[in-house]
C-alpha cells in the first residue's frame, strides 16, 4: 500500500513536470508584473518588462510585449517634451489584442502628422485614476494637452470597491473622497506561482482562483462543503447624484493640469447601434455636457460610428469574445481627435 502510494505520488510529479514542460513550449501568457512602480497612484508594468499574452484556452492571439521606460505598453520610450499628447485610459487605450500600429495612440500620432503621443492605458481604471496620470504626464514631461477615452463604465468604476480602481474613488454611500489602492500579494509561493508556466495557464489563461480550484478538486472528491470564491461586484447602477459628484471631483482634481486642450472621447453602446436603436446614455450625456459647460472638448463617438455602420455594415469590436475596439473603430476615432484638435 505505501509503495502504491509512493508511486501514484511520483507519476503526479512526473505528469505536472510534464505539463510545466508542454506550457512553457507554447505561448501561454506570462507573469505581467504590475504594481505601483512609477507613482504611489498609478499602477503600471514594471518598466521595459517582458511578457506573453494569450487569449483563453486555447492560447490563441498570442503575443509579445515590453513596457517602455515608465511600464505603459508603448514602444514609445517617454521623455520630458511639452509638444507630446498624452493619450490616457483604460483597456481600450492600452489595446493590447492589437498590433501597436492598430492601436489608438499610433493612429493618432498618425493623424497629428507624427506629434508625439504618450499612450498611458491601464486596463482596471477608471476616471479619477485618469486625473492622476493627467498629473503625472504634467509634472514629469510637461504635457499640456491631454486626450482621455471614456469607457461607458468609467463613471460607475470611480465609485469605491467597484474593483476597477488603483487609487483615488468616492464613498458609494457619502460620496466622499477616498484612497483605495490595490495590494499586490508577495511572497515564496506567489514568485513560484508567477515563474510557473502551468500556475499561468491555470490562473492567467483559464481564470481559474485557487478557492475555486480547491472547490473543484474537493467536490470530485465528494466534498461538498468547499468554499467558493465569493463574486465580486461592483455598483449595479449609477444616479444623477453620482454622476455630477464624480465628474465634479474628476475636474476638480484635473484642474491645475488644464493648461492645453482637454480633449474628452466618449464610447457608445455599439449593440444599440448595431440593432438601429438610439443610443442615447443618460451617463454619457450628463457628463458630457458637464464637460462642454467646463471647457473642455467632447468627441462623441456616435455619429462617426453610426455613418461607419451604415456605409459598411461591419462592426467594430476586435471579435465576439472582444468588445474592446478594433483597428478600424481607432482610425475613425483618432481622425475625429484629430478634427478637434485642428477646431480649438
Amino acid at each position: 500500500m505505501r509503495h502504491a502510494l509512493i508511486f501514484t505520488l511520483l507519476g503526479c510529479l512526473a505528469a505536472l513536470l510534464a505539463l510545466e514542460l508542454l506550457f512553457r513550449l507554447l505561448p501561454t501568457s506570462t507573469a505581467t508584473r504590475t504594481g505601483y512602480h512609477i507613482d504611489p497612484l498609478i499602477i503600471t508594468y514594471a518598466p521595459h518588462h517582458e511578457f506573453t499574452l494569450s487569449s483563453g484556452w486555447s492560447l490563441s492571439n498570442a503575443h509579445r510585449y515590453r513596457a517602455n521606460n515608465f511600464g505603459f505598453l508603448t514602444s514609445r520610450e517617454f521623455v520630458p517634451d511639452p509638444s507630446a499628447v498624452a493619450l490616457i485610459g483604460d483597456s481600450f487605450v492600452e489595446a493590447s489584442s492589437l498590433a501597436e500600429d492598430e492601436r489608438l495612440g499610433a493612429q493618432l500620432e498618425r493623424e497629428l502628422s507624427g506629434r508625439p503621443v504618450y499612450t498611458m492605458g491601464s486596463p482596471g481604471s477608471s476616471l479619477l485614476d485618469y486625473a492622476e496620470r493627467m498629473r503625472f504626464a504634467h509634472d514629469r514631461f510637461g504635457i499640456v494637452d491631454f486626450v482621455l477615452l471614456v469607457e461607458r463604465g468609467d463613471v460607475r468604476q470611480a465609485l469605491c470597491g467597484s474593483n476597477n480602481i488603483q487609487g483615488p474613488c468616492l464613498d458609494p454611500r457619502t460620496l466622499a473622497p477616498r484612497i483605495e489602492t490595490t495590494v499586490f500579494p508577495s511572497g515564496p509561493l506567489r514568485e513560484v506561482a508567477r515563474r510557473s508556466a502551468l500556475a499561468q495557464y491555470l490562473f492567467s489563461q483559464l481564470r481559474l482562483k485557487p478557492g475555486q480550484l480547491a472547490s473543484a478538486v474537493l467536490s470530485a472528491l465528494g466534498r461538498r462543503d468547499a468554499p467558493g470564491a465569493e463574486a465580486s461586484r461592483g455598483p449595479a447602477g449609477v444616479s444623477e447624484r453620482e454622476i455630477d459628484a464624480v465628474v465634479h471631483a474628476f475636474f476638480q482634481r484635473v484642474q491645475a493640469y488644464r493648461e492645453g486642450r482637454l480633449v474628452l472621447v466618449f464610447d457608445v453602446d455599439r449593440a444599440l447601434l448595431y440593432r438601429g436603436e438610439p443610443a442615447s446614455d443618460p451617463v454619457r450625456d450628463r457628463f458630457a455636457a458637464t464637460a462642454k459647460s467646463l471647457g473642455a472638448i467632447v468627441v462623441d463617438t456616435e455619429p462617426v460610428f453610426r455613418d461607419h455602420l451604415a456605409k459598411t455594415g461591419l462592426r467594430l469590436e476586435i471579435s465576439p469574445a472582444d468588445g474592446h475596439w478594433n483597428h478600424e473603430a481607432n482610425r475613425l476615432a483618432a481622425e475625429a481627435i484629430a478634427r478637434a484638435f485642428e477646431r480649438f
